[in-house]
This record gives structure tokens, C-alpha cells and sequence, in this order.
């Protein structure tokens, strides 16, 4: 493949998570009740913040260098999007 093709190949993978994120995180909700969509932002980053965690802990189970960092920063950052769905579900 050329640089073109795999560079809108990337892109169409990250436009397609953020698509999927956002219809994960009640994108038609404000869309219906006629409120703001800073539920859906927040949805949204928090799911990436939890795809990064999920990302370094299948790093770690593949490298061979850095495996107890990639767990820790994996399962840190997992824990910190749990911490804010418990936040904003209000389960504190």
C-alpha cells in the first residue's frame, strides 16, 4: 500500500472509533430530551481513556522491554476511567 492509502486508512479507523464512542455514549440522548451535549464529550473521553488503558495492557502482553510499565500505566489509566464513570453515574 502507498503512504496515501494507509494514512486514510488510519484515519478512517480513528474517525470510526470516535463515531462508535459517541453513539456508545447516548449521542441521540440530547438529541431527543433538547439538552447539551457535554454528557456525550465526557462519554466520549472517558471510553478513549479506557481504550488507552486496554491498549498499554495488550502492549505489555506482547513486549518484552517495559512490560511492568506499560502494566502499570495500563491498569492506572483503567482504574482512572472507572473513577470517573463512578463520578458521573454519581455512585461516590
Amino acid at each position: 500500500m502507498n503512504k496515501i492509502s494507509s494514512k486514510l486508512l488510519t484515519g478512517f479507523k480513528y474517525i470510526y472509533l470516535v463515531a462508535f464512542f459517541a453513539l456508545l455514549a447516548g449521542f441521540f440522548h440530547p438529541l431527543i430530551t433538547n439538552t447539551s451535549f457535554d454528557g456525550v464529550v465526557v462519554g466520549v473521553l472517558v471510553l478513549f481513556v479506557g481504550l488507552s488503558g486496554a491498549v498499554l495492557l495488550y502492549r505489555a502482553a506482547t513486549s518484552e522491554k517495559k512490560r511492568e510499565i506499560y502494566l502499570g500505566i495500563g491498569f492506572g489509566l483503567i482504574a482512572i476511567s472507572l473513577y470517573y464513570i463512578f463520578q458521573l453515574t454519581g455512585r461516590t
